[in-house]
């Protein structure tokens, strides 16, 4: 319905003659199909309603193709029921004498669909571009504004390593370089969506996610540890999708950290399923289970995830599973794009 309310049959002419000659041309098929439906008609009924497919016909005319199509139309279409339908037939003479008034009224009801229906035409299509206009303003200002918070977590987390350096105590820098790490992965979260997305309120998540893994793996990944993938296609909008990176980010930051300690080998393993307008994103590792629960299940790390969960309107899950630690964040309802 929207396709059909913003069609304009001359549009894809770049030349004024172009259009011209489309709307023209457009005028004279609606005629065209005005004749033909009312030539059938006229077996069934002859002579009745000379004039009454005539506003119809003006009406889309006019609507699809501008004024100058409605009044191809609106000519077209009322000579030929003058001539070949109103008494008396193949003549432009008037048999009764009451026909002239009723061809001028029938003509002037014509002419005032045509105005009408030019009058909303133009109305509807200026209220269409503002709505673009206003939705590519905020387009632009959400991506100035995706660009200027990636910009300052950078330089928050070039001011705490600033602040570490300065901090004597070594047993302080733990925590700052988690600190550092955290900022650092909300950065890369928006610059992995500028770089794949552009502009677009609508995100492609197999490349927004599978980016920020390659990332993640070449910066934060052991050697011993190997990152399994299994990313289905989906649109999602960009603040559902930035959630649900963070979220991502931080489940295998912490499989990473927690799940094999001491050279320990394993795998991490990222799905992201859709089924029936749901979808679930899981990170499985087959490290140390229920110890990385323990070390992991009330820091800030967790926090963070129910937070991103929040964020993505889904719920989150963690806990041990056999032979391993799974976390999940699930959404049970719709929220593709």
């Amino acid at each position: 319905m929207h396709r059909l309310a913003s069609f304009d049959v001359s549009r894809q002419f770049l030349t004024p003659r172009g259009k011209l000659a489309a709307q023209v041309i457009f005028g004279f098929l609606c005629g065209a199909a005005m004749i033909g439906l009312r030539s059938l008609f006229d077996i069934w009924a002859p002579v009745s309603g000379p004039f009454a497919l005539t506003y119809p016909t003006v009406l889309l005319a006019t609507l699809y193709g501008h004024w100058r199509a409605g009044v191809v139309a609106l000519i077209t279409t009322f000579l030929w029921a003058w001539y070949f339908v109103l008494p008396g037939v193949k003549s432009f003479l008037f048999v009764d004498p009451t026909d002239p008034p009723r061809v001028i009224l029938n003509f002037v009801a014509g002419a005032i669909v045509l105005i009408f229906a030019e009058a909303f035409r133009r109305a509807a299509h200026s209220t269409m571009d503002e709505i673009r206009e206003a939705a590519d303003r905020r387009l632009t200002l959400l991506a100035d504004l995706e660009h200027r918070t990636k910009n300052n977590f950078a330089l928050v987390a070039s001011m705490l390593e600033i602040q570490k350096r300065r901090i004597p105590q070594s047993e302080l820098h733990g925590p700052l370089n988690d600190a550092v790490g955290r900022v650092r992965t909300f950065a890369d979260a928006y610059s992995a969506l500028a770089l794949e997305q552009s502009d677009a309120h609508e995100v492609a998540m197999r490349p927004y996610l599978e980016q920020m893994l390659s990332r993640l793996e070449t910066a934060a990944l052991p050697p011993h540890v190997t990152l399994f993938l299994e990313i289905e296609d989906a649109m999602m909008t960009r603040e559902i999708a930035v959630a649900i990176g963070l979220y991502l980010n931080e489940a295998v930051s912490n499989a990473c950290k927690y799940a094999f300690p001491r050279g320990r080998s394993g795998t991490i393993a990222v799905f992201f399923h859709l089924r029936d307008g749901r979808w679930r994103l899981t990170v499985e590792d087959d490290g140390v289970g229920a110890e990385a629960e323990a070390m992991a299940g009330g820091g800030l790390g967790s926090k963070l995830l129910q937070a991103f969960a929040q964020q993505a309107g889904a719920s989150h899950h963690a806990g041990p599973i056999l032979n391993g630690f799974r976390t999940e964040m699930r959404k049970m309802e719709e929220e593709l794009a």
